[in-house]
């Protein structure tokens, strides 16, 4: 493919949350897995089901729907885990995203994408690129480095650490 071709345009992975389709830029998706046995940390926060073992490293588990307030579900056959990349000043944090389900890798233009609603000074949208729109269907752009605060990943990567100095030592 000529790069002239594709110019604009980014490439998403799409993955649904309840009824409701989300997507991430595919630069900051490493893999995707089958979900597998989580290991819970005590003392973390609702949405951090705790750890996996992902090749001999410890990666933390978010589960999407609790971090946006969805009502949790059982895991289906679908349910999966997305391995992330997540930007935290400048230092670059390996996470797990639980979602209902992966769909596909979309190519979406500039002009397809909407700038983020404005809700109201309350509503948190910071995190929400835009929304992508395909045929009839809006599609919710995350910025995986804005979903989590800072207080919120310091304690995931805490988490890792701790961890990874008991398998060390």
């Amino acid at each position: 493919m000529e790069g002239s071709q594709i110019e604009g345009a980014t490439q998403y992975l799409t993955f649904t949350l309840d009824e409701e389709v989300f997507a991430l830029d595919i630069g900051k998706v490493r893999e995707v897995l089958d979900y597998t046995t989580v290991t819970k940390v005590p003392q973390t926060p609702d949405f951090m089901r705790g750890v996996i073992n992902l090749r001999g490293n410890v990666v933390p588990v978010v589960d999407m729907r609790l971090k946006f307030a969805i009502d949790a579900t059982e895991n289906t056959v679908n349910t999966c885990i997305i391995i992330v990349e997540v930007d935290v000043d400048g230092e670059i944090t390996i996470l797990g995203a639980m979602a209902d389900s992966v769909q596909e890798v979309l190519d979406l233009e500039p002009d397809q994408i909407e700038p983020p609603p404005r809700i109201g000074a309350r509503m948190r949208t910071d995190f929400i690129r835009g929304m992508g729109k395909r045929d009839e269907q809006f599609i919710m752009i995350l910025d995986i480095d804005r979903i989590f605060s800072g207080e919120e990943l310091a304690a995931v990567q805490a988490i890792d650490d701790d961890i990874s100095q008991v398998s060390n030592g």
